[in-house]
């Protein structure tokens, strides 16, 4: 992990880049969504919330996607915090990483110029079905049903489309650009560098 280099009246002192970031309230998703990376993102989150909840707290993405559950547990978070939360996508943020970003309101959901934004239904997981009987397999299958439609609501809910616009979209995985993610209601706004300034500011 990277470090800063910082002078005080108690000399030079190394500080991880990531601690750095926290401190300016400013927080990152990057790779797999997971359930160590959603717990350490939640914790770092809850403690922002717990620091002050009135400034708001900047969320940097760029995932591939991962674990549901786990995804959902970020997603509740970030909807349950007085704190504004502004996401900024770095590179990409698909599947689950998508719904992470829906979890901030519209206009805070920023995307660099070159990054994508994916949305697609959820699919069957590793588990293998040898074995299985086919009770339980119809037990599976109705649960990633479930699963499936919940994701579809938020999507239509936090983009504006209807039901039937978003089901299909997301039989397929369905990439957008960044003027395509405006336009589809995923993300508000292509950052230039006056707005990257402004998320930079340390007084934020």
């Amino acid at each position: 992990m990277t470090n800063i280099i910082s002078e005080s009246v108690r000399g030079i002192q190394l500080a991880p880049i990531d601690d750095v970031f926290l401190r300016d309230r400013k927080v990152f998703l990057v790779g797999e969504v997971n359930d160590q990376s959603c717990d350490e993102l939640i914790k770092q989150l809850l403690f922002m919330e717990a620091e002050d909840n009135k400034k708001p707290i900047t969320l940097f993405i760029n995932s591939p996607g991962g674990s549901v559950g786990a995804g959902l547990g970020v997603y509740d978070t970030i909807r349950l915090l007085k704190s504004p939360v502004r996401a900024v996508v770095t590179g990409i943020a698909a599947s689950m990483g998508s719904i992470i970003l829906l979890a901030c309101d519209k206009d805070n959901r920023l995307i660099l110029p070159s990054s994508k934004v994916m949305i697609h239904d959820c699919s069957w997981s590793k588990r293998e079905m040898g074995g299985m009987k086919p009770f339980e397999i119809e037990q599976e299958l109705n649960d990633l049903k479930k699963t499936n439609e919940r994701l579809i609501s938020i999507i239509a809910e936090r983009t504006g489309k209807t039901i039937e616009e978003v089901s299909k979209v997301t039989m397929s995985d369905s990439y957008f650009n960044a003027e395509e993610s405006i336009k589809f209601g995923l993300a508000s706004r292509i950052i230039d560098s006056d707005c990257l300034s402004e998320i930079l500011k340390k007084d934020n």
